[in-house]
């Protein structure tokens, strides 16, 4: 175990954005650089600004934000071959960008220089070194990333050390050794970067590609070797597999290594901030993702609930509090008398474990299992089914009908879906229609039309998951289908399930319980701050 403090380098603003259907607006990089802050990163590495005019401008707007934690970079290149640093256009942006570091990369792989750049092996040597000099004579730290370096290694070992060493002679402040085709395999990457440390000494980092899923293991194991600085995405995504994941390596560097990375309150932003930033990208977190995903501390066979609810530590590796995390027991057919009771304990902390209300919601549950319904993970269904089995639970809304109605324009190509809702709230009626891409959307719209009058946090509620399941596949189009419904407010996310041979009906099903958990939930949480 280690005192040592570990530098992370967070490339989500670039490399996250090279990742398959990411696209970040300027709005999008202002608000992940200021979480990135937030939980105090050491660097923020937020694009090229000689590559798009985007990323320019990101660099004139983060100077009205105020960082308190993090040091912003420009990212850019070593000068092209055959001209003068100065001349150079891509770094003329680099230095303009105005930030007190920057990120030079350089090739360290001959076979990059001779078949990529098309130039010599001696004229790639001058451009790190011409480059990483006339940063340094403009006052800037220079962190140097050491392109394809351990492909390059094993290929011409002299010559990728020669690239470093030329960048350190330039006055590079960080040499960061790249696995760049990610295919570089743990013990390589200790050997290689114990060799490294122990010849050039200084800061030396590593940068770890996924391709063949050892971005999180190969970093680490840089760090064993004397590496200080770790450069990835907070949750891994970028091109090809992504990059290393920093919110695995941050906790199991700081919890598991004894390594100073971040501070403790900051630590557990850990969940917070993944999940924020996975909202940003548009990109649903992987609930099985370590330490921060939905599923990270969740527990479902009875034995394993039994043994946590004795001892934590039979069965989670770390208290999920320290990453901001929640522990979950999920509803399930295996779920013993003891899961049930807490589930309703939550809400109802009186009820005893041989009360009758709690044999009630357990032959509830089974009930339902029987006819298709899954509740693992469906946190708002569960809690909306025990508060109508014990009798605690008072509709928001009395549904008088609905109609969906799809059709297909003569003198248009495309669907188009229509829904009508009719409901009453305390005695009033309440009409309202909407169109929609499908019969579901358009439903969702109009339901929420109709309550929103009634009930205006509602606005506040979006869908984030919508999924289907046929359980009967040889009934064929007679299946009977379960919908899953992921909603969140901003603050909050929960799940739904509605099941039916009617994918409407158990889609409404869904985005009632939806809807209702939100009701529940706020007058709930104004209940308390009345008292």
């Amino acid at each position: 175990m280690s005192n040592k403090k570990i530098e992370i380098f967070d490339s989500t603003l670039r490399d996250g954005a090279q990742g398959e259907d990411i696209s970040f607006s300027l709005e999008d990089k202002i608000k992940l650089a200021l979480a990135l802050d937030k939980i105090g990163v050491t660097y923020i590495e937020a694009g090229n600004p000689g590559s798009n005019p985007k990323d320019m401008e990101f660099f004139k707007r983060i100077k009205e934000v105020k960082l308190s934690n993090s040091r912003l970079v420009a990212f850019g290149s070593t000068r092209k071959a055959n001209i003068k640093a100065e001349e150079d256009k891509n770094l003329k942006s680099l230095i303009g960008a105005d930030t007190e570091t920057v990120a030079i990369f350089g090739k360290a792989w001959d076979f990059q220089v001779e078949e990529i750049l098309k130039t010599s092996l001696e004229e790639n040597i001058n451009m790190i070194f011409d480059t990483i000099k006339f940063a340094k004579e403009k006052n800037k730290e220079v962190v140097f990333d050491a392109e394809h370096f351990f492909d390059g290694y094993k290929a011409n070992k002299e010559y990728a050390i020669k690239a470093i060493k030329t960048a350190k002679k330039a006055g590079a402040d960080v040499i960061v050794l790249c696995d760049t085709n990610g295919g570089t395999l743990p013990k390589e990457i200790k050997e290689i970067s114990k060799k490294v440390v122990e010849e050039l000494g200084g800061r030396i980092g590593i940068h770890c590609h996924n391709d063949i899923g050892l971005a999180v293991a190969n970093s680490l194991a840089a760090v064993e070797e004397g590496v200080i600085h770790i450069q990835g995405t907070f949750i891994g995504f970028g091109e090809r597999c992504g990059n290393a994941n920093l919110s695995s390596i941050i906790p199991t560097l700081q919890l598991k290594m004894g390594y100073r990375v971040v501070e403790e309150e900051k630590l557990s932003r850990l969940t917070k901030t993944a999940r924020f930033i996975s909202e940003i990208s548009n990109l649903k977190l992987t609930d099985n993702m370590p330490y921060v995903g939905e599923s990270a501390f969740a527990h479902k066979g009875g034995m394993h609930i039994d043994a946590v609810t004795k001892s934590t530590k039979s069965y989670e590796h770390i208290n999920p509090e320290l990453i901001g995390n929640d522990r979950r027991f999920l509803i399930s057919e295996v779920s013993g008398r003891s899961t049930i009771l807490k589930e309703i304990q939550k809400i109802f902390p009186n009820i005893e474990r041989d009360s009758e209300e709690v044999t009630k919601v357990t032959n509830r549950l089974k009930e339902l299992e029987y006819e298709g319904y899954k509740f693992e993970g469906a946190e708002g269904t569960v809690e909306l089914l025990i508060r109508k089995t014990i009798g605690k639970y008072k509709p928001f809304f009395q549904l008088n009908h609905f109609k969906t109605i799809v059709e297909q324009p003569f003198s248009n190509k495309d669907f188009t879906s229509t829904a009508i809702v009719n409901i009453t709230v305390d005695n009033e009626n309440k009409i309202a229609a909407s169109q929609g891409d499908g019969p579901v959307n358009a439903l969702d719209k109009a339901l929420r039309e109709a309550l929103e009058s009634f009930y205006p946090k509602l606005k506040e509620v979006r869908l984030v998951d919508y999924k289907v399941r046929v359980l009967d596949s040889k009934s064929a189009t007679g299946s009977k289908v379960r919908v899953l419904i992921e909603s969140t407010d901003g603050r909050e996310n929960w799940t739904t399930v509605g099941v039916s041979k009617d994918v409407i009906e158990a889609s409404w099903t869904a985005l009632v319980d939806s809807l209702e958990y939100k009701l529940i939930k706020d007058m709930e949480k104004n209940l308390k701050a009345y008292f």
